[in-house]
């Protein structure tokens, strides 16, 4: 290897070490990480107080970095969820990950996934009946509460869930890591962190109480993901998880399954309303189907699903992927020591025009043209990638196409003028303050 392959990373330009990286991040991070990428290129380096980063925005080194994941842990602001998601599949690491994941599995499968397709229409018609011509609603709003909705009743079945308490502490537990707040200990006195550390207790009790009811009852099988982690057995040694490992995969699974689909929902109907040619495709498409939506309905939903993927492509729920260094390593040449933080920006690599013409352009049509095919695999990722690709995709994929053709069945949605809505970058891509829009029944 030359001495050239050996030169110190670029950094963005600052006046002030370390601190003065944080000002642009604090004032606009999402823009702060476009503009770096256009002035340093695809890999750089930034140091900020107490963590120093390597952002990689290059899809051959990312590949290489989530499919060679034995040299990476798991870094970056999913590290400081430890504190709520325990050793969930998101957290966990090695071989307690590959068991988890191996146990979980079978309550992932497409048939499995597929008959939980009419629960998940049927709760969206019960939302629905609640909207009114002319009003204005909150429609990121909307969108978590039937998230919820769906996520807790193929989790939880039948057992009642305090859904209004349940939303809220899920609301305290992520602002923790809106924008630059992420970066900060949890020992400063803020009154975020507090809520924080509250949320998770309250989060706990909900969840052992429905296992230690679970447990009692001892009934086989019900049809619910709960059901099938509580009589699932390691295949090595016939173990079953215990009630902390229960409870860290039933909030990982109320969080990932909640959040994520909400948000990229809600940017859907955002981008929808402001494209009458995309609208007019979405909607005779849920129209030509016979009868409500159903799982064997998503063949038929092309278009919707090109909705879908071209708005995480612009709005990916994981703006950003973090790792950290487990073992030495080499990212394009430049050797990373064991510790160095990895962070992965899909919000700035699915913008890149080399791989995407217009790319600040909504255009589902990408998806169904052909045009996608030639890009690198790691140009697109919202699902993340590796073996550590996220297992509820088709769950997720259908739950979004299902709600979105029964939205698009019975309404449109209309901007609010003087309102455009503002990426906040938490752990997902969430709205700031919300989505404002005026229902109009079809």
């Amino acid at each position: 290897m030359s001495s050239t392959d050996r030169r110190i990373l670029p950094r963005p330009r600052t006046l002030l070490p370390r601190v003065g990286y944080l000002l642009p991040l604090s004032r606009d991070l999402l823009g702060t990480l476009d503009r770096w990428a256009a002035e340093v290129g695809d890999i750089y380096r930034v140091d900020l107080p107490g963590r120093n980063t390597w952002v990689v925005n290059r899809p051959d080194e990312i590949e290489r970095i989530l499919v060679h994941g034995q040299h990476f842990v798991k870094g970056g602001e999913l590290y400081k969820a430890k504190a709520l998601l325990g050793d969930g599949l998101l957290t966990s690491e090695r071989d307690l990950w590959k068991r988890q994941r191996r146990m979980m599995q079978p309550a992932f499968h497409r048939e499995r996934v597929a008959a939980y397709g009419t629960r998940m229409v049927e709760i969206t018609d019960a939302a629905l009946a609640h909207w009114h011509t002319d009003e204005v609603r909150d429609v990121h709003k909307d969108a978590m509460a039937l998230t919820l909705k769906i996520v807790s009743d193929t989790l939880f079945g039948d057992d009642e869930v305090p859904s209004e308490e349940v939303s809220q502490a899920l609301d305290d537990v992520l602002r923790r890591f809106d924008g630059v707040i992420a970066l900060l200990p949890e020992w400063l006195p803020f009154r975020r962190f507090t809520r924080f550390r509250n949320a998770i207790s309250r989060l706990d009790e909900v969840v052992y109480a429905v296992v230690s009811r679970r447990r009692r009852e001892r009934t086989n099988e019900r049809g619910d993901l709960l059901s099938i982690l509580l009589n699932a057995q390691d295949e090595d040694d016939g173990t079953k998880m215990s009630d902390t490992q229960l409870r860290d995969e039933v909030l990982t699974l109320l969080i990932a399954g909640h959040e994520t689909v909400a948000n990229t929902l809600t940017w859907a109907c955002y981008l929808v309303s402001q494209h009458p040619d995309t609208e007019k495709n979405l909607t005779d498409e849920a129209d030509a189907l016979n009868g409500p939506a159903t799982a064997n309905d998503l063949a038929k939903l092309p278009y919707t699903t090109a909705v879908l993927h071209e708005s995480m492509r612009l709005f990916p729920p994981a703006w950003a992927i973090g790792r950290e260094v487990a073992e030495a390593w080499e990212i394009a040449g430049f050797p990373a020591e064991r510790g160095m933080q990895v962070t992965i920006c899909p919000w700035v690599v699915q913008r890149d025009p080399r791989f995407f013409s217009e790319p600040l352009r909504f255009r589902p049509e990408r998806w169904l043209d052909g045009s996608t095919k030639s890009i690198p695999t790691y140009a697109y990722f919202p699902f993340g990638g590796g073996q550590r690709l996220c297992i509820g995709r088709p769950f997720a994929m259908l739950e979004g196409a299902l709600v979105l053709a029964t939205v698009a069945r019975r309404f449109r949605l209309r901007p609010v003028d003087g309102h455009a809505p503002v990426p906040l970058p938490s752990i997902t891509l969430r709205p700031r303050n919300g989505l404002p829009m005026k229902v109009e029944r079809r």
